[in-house]
């Protein structure tokens, strides 16, 4: 064997830490005694250490059963090593051997398990050639490794070579790391107890052997490299990996360090060897890892089962090497049960399955890992089992292959004993509960790892399964309240378009298709009198229930103001007035970011008048419509922004245009507009000219608009609604000056009276006449001049209208039995579908509407 020298021109060995007589170095110790048996016991390879200590040349022995080489029974002593070595990947044990002389040895053998470079499995032996025969060391021969001056049987006590004292000996037996020394030829002369119980090795049986054959493995050849390193005077050197227990390899959670041993005049004679265990540490560390990587991976989508799948993901191979995961059918709620709360059956789906033997993350782990059922597959967990325990008692549990829970549930469930049938040796069963909500279950499982499961294990799966709860609880109550919201704001919104015959109507509404949820955008269409009719758009801040429930209220609210005939500007003061009480009925609450009470709303109320063909409109920080007239132009309508509602004390402005009959009114939320991939001019450009192509019908303008604007779900809710005006022409309306005399209310009635019988409604007159004699009476007793009389013949409606200059309203009241007046305006509510007072800047105007028959 080749040896490097310790210094520069010194050959090994030599000393010249002080002057005096020259000692004679030791000789060097024989190369350890190796051999290679294949699985049938024949001898392939023989080293010359194993010749110098049994004396058999290779030609002897190669070939041959190594039986022939035990000095004890072959055949009782074989077949017990190989009971011994079963399913192991090393043994070790003291053996008694022939020598090729006849001699009888005992010797302490260490066997490593290995594969050549094909199929075939051998055994690689070795053995130091430091024992004697029979007591007598071979062939005169020191035994290897032992210090100079300590032969066997005298010289000085090895606790005087190696320390100062008793001391020095305990201190290095008994220290809390792992330490051993290696000589100059890299060969182990000390192990301290440390290094036996990792290695599972004694020091005699590991004496005067090399790293790597003590342990065969790449990183024993990358330390016994830096041990040459140190004796070649390359300084003291770390390493972040070493043995690993039991001899089983590279360990990445110890931290080794090599440290010369020198002599006085500064020589390197030795190496210490000195690995600290770093395994908690590390596990720690890869704990908080595995959290902060579930912390990205687990719920990154509303998808319950997709989130069961990303645990069972994250928990695999980090945590186990199989992972299931359990909805339960029906979630449970309330507190964690006592632990004396009985278990009972449960019935739940299997949502996620994971292990390190399957191909992909949807893969059955049903036959690789033992784990029963696959994705979708239902499962009954009896009442005993250690699953249907753990929710009764609302915490996890640790469970051996062993354990009596485990053993009894196999034999009542197949897909347990299929589990348990496997070599999964470790079993962690989680509940997974958020919000006081149990949700399901997870298990986990190792068969691979060679630990069993721990409290720490346990402690990072419950943190695992938390954060999954949280986000699949989070989940079902997102699309429970999404669907109560879509169902809320469908209920909210106009379910038919109301008939009326001043517009051609049609509207579109589209939720986000966002995880924020429905929001409050909202439309309406309003007939009014006078054969007019309001149009709404408007949007509520936030999403959600809340959202919808204050769109509702601002809905209904308009609807009310409405009917008061209030010009735009009004209602929409009115309707600030409002959100600013809403605002301050939810200011109390603990939802701040929801309590808002539609502060920020905005609005858009136009009223379009088939008479006149004048439309009036007011927002309140809406977007403005968009008008195309009947030539194909399109522009903005110039209504004044108005703020949004909520803000108060700033006024509104009503802007007013005259719209050509088939005139195009779009009226629309933001949403439209905030499209992703496109800017705010670009889509502005694509709605004019979607509103400018010619369509036969208002839906395919809506859809072209739509279809212009949008390429995916939008991010925020749009309600849109197109109309197209009509025009009522002079042949149905009729309008007569009266004096403020009441001898004109007879002839009042005759041009009522003439008019019906030119538009053919003679089955009419008389409630008309009834109509017509009673407010105009009104009008004269208690209005100021001047008086109008008009008359609107909407398809199946007849209004009556009365104008006056004053702003006193008329009331209804019931007349008593003798009173010979007051029965007037309780006449005409009987007689007339609806009636009503609008007022104007000046003067107001009563009018009446009644049916007219079919035909």
């Amino acid at each position: 064997m080749e040896r490097l020298p310790t210094h520069p021109g010194e050959r090994p060995h030599e000393s010249d830490a002080s002057p005096g007589p020259a000692r004679t170095a030791p000789p060097t110790p024989p190369p350890p005694a190796t051999a290679a048996v294949d699985a049938r016991g024949i001898v392939t390879e023989w080293s010359e250490g194993a010749r110098q200590l049994l004396g058999y040349p290779p030609s002897e022995v190669v070939g041959q059963p190594a039986a022939r080489l035990l000095a004890d029974d072959a055949g009782t002593a074989g077949a017990a090593a190989l009971r011994d070595a079963a399913g192991r990947e090393r043994w070790s044990g003291t053996v008694a051997l022939r020598h090729r002389d006849g001699r009888r040895l005992r010797r302490e053998l260490l066997a490593h398990r290995r594969t050549a470079d094909g199929p075939v499995t051998e055994w690689l032996v070795v053995s130091a050639v430091t024992g004697t025969p029979e007591g007598q060391t071979p062939e005169g021969q020191t035994p290897a490794g032992t210090p100079e001056g300590e032969a066997a049987g005298g010289g000085t006590p090895r606790s005087e070579a190696y320390g100062s004292g008793r001391l020095g000996e305990w201190a290095f037996r008994q220290a809390p790391c792992v330490m051993a020394v290696f000589d100059a030829d890299l060969r182990l002369v000390r192990a301290n107890a440390g290094m036996e119980q990792v290695l599972s090795l004694t020091e005699d049986q590991m004496r005067g052997l090399r790293l790597p054959e003590i342990v065969p493995h790449p990183v024993s050849d990358e330390t016994e490299a830096k041990m040459r390193r140190v004796l070649e005077g390359g300084g003291p050197q770390q390493l972040r990996a070493g043995a690993g227990p039991a001899g089983t390899g590279a360990n990445d959670g110890w931290s080794t360090s090599l440290v010369p041993l020198e002599d006085p005049a500064g020589h390197v004679r030795a190496v210490c060897l000195a690995a600290h265990q770093r395994l908690q540490e590390h596990l720690a560390r890869q704990r908080m890892l595995l959290l902060s990587e579930a912390s990205a991976r687990i719920g990154t989508t509303a998808d319950s089962g997709r989130t069961a799948q990303e645990l069972a993901d994250i928990a695999v191979p980090g945590l186990a090497d199989f992972a299931a995961v359990d909805l339960l059918d029906a979630p449970r709620h309330g507190g964690a049960p006592s632990p004396a709360a009985p278990a009972r059956p449960l019935a739940a789906t299997r949502t996620a399955v994971r292990s390190v033997l399957d191909d992909g993350p949807t893969a059955s782990a049903a036959d690789t890992a033992g784990t029963a059922g696959t994705a979708g597959t239902k499962t009954l967990y009896p009442a005993l089992s250690p699953v249907a325990r753990c929710l009764a008692q609302g915490h996890g549990a640790l469970y051996d292959a062993a354990d009596p829970d485990l053993l009894r549930w196999a034999r009542q469930d197949p897909g347990a004993a299929r589990l348990l049938g496997s070599t999964t040796h470790s079993v962690m069963v989680v509940p997974m509960r958020a919000h006081g909500a149990t949700l399901g279950v997870a298990l986990f499982g190792r068969h691979r790892h060679a630990e069993p499961f721990e409290a720490d294990d346990l402690w990072l799966a419950e943190e695992l399964t938390a954060k999954a709860a949280v986000s699949i609880h989070t989940a079902r109550r997102d699309s429970r309240e999404h669907t109560s919201t879509m169902t809320l704001q469908r209920s909210l919104l106009p379910q038919t378009l109301p008939d009326q015959g001043a517009l051609d109507i049609a509207t579109r509404y589209l939720p986000a298709g966002t995880r924020a949820g429905v929001g409050g955008d909202w439309f309406d269409v309003i007939p009014l009198s006078g054969a007019r009719v309001a149009l709404v758009v408007g949007d509520v801040v936030g999403h959600g229930i809340r959202a919808s429930a204050t769109m509702g209220r601002l809905r209904t609210a308009v609807r009310t103001l409405a009917d008061v005939d209030l010009p735009p500007d009004e209602l929409l003061t009115h309707l600030d007035d409002l959100v600013l009480h809403l605002s301050a009925d939810e200011s109390g609450t603990d939802d701040t970011a929801e309590s808002a009470g539609g502060i920020g709303t905005t609005c858009l109320y136009a009223v379009y008048d088939p008479v006149s063909r004048r439309c009036a409109l007011a927002r309140a920080g809406h977007p403005p419509p968009a008008a195309v007239t009947p030539d194909g132009a399109v522009r903005f309508l110039d209504v004044p922004a108005g703020p949004p509602l909520g803000l108060g004390g700033l006024p509104f402005e009503t802007f007013e245009t005259e719209l050509p009959e088939g005139s195009l009114l779009a009226l629309y939320t933001d949403g439209l507009l905030a499209a992703r991939d496109h800017d705010i001019d670009e889509a502005l450009d694509k709605m004019f000219a979607a509103l400018a192509r010619p369509a036969k019908t208002l839906d395919t303008v809506c859809d072209r608009v739509l279809t212009a604007m949008l390429t995916h779900r939008p991010d925020d809710d749009i309600a849109l609604l197109v109309a197209r005006t009509r025009a009522l022409h002079a042949d149905r309306v009729a309008a007569w000056d009266l004096a403020s005399d009441p001898a004109v209310v007879a002839r009042a009635r005759k041009h009522a009276t003439e008019q019906l019988t030119a538009w053919g409604l003679d089955d009419a007159a008389f409630i008309t006449e009834l109509t017509v004699s009673e407010l105009v009476t009104n009008a004269i007793r208690y209005g100021r001049p001047p008086i109008q009389l008009r008359l609107i013949h909407e398809d199946s409606t007849l209004t009556c209208e009365v104008f006056d200059s004053s702003s006193t309203a008329p009331h209804m009241r019931r007349a008593r039995t003798f009173d010979e007046g007051g029965r007037g305006l309780l006449l005409v509510g009987q007689l007339a579908r609806r009636w009503g007072t609008r007022h104007a800047l000046t003067g107001k105007t009563v009018w009446a509407e009644q049916s007219l028959s079919p035909g």
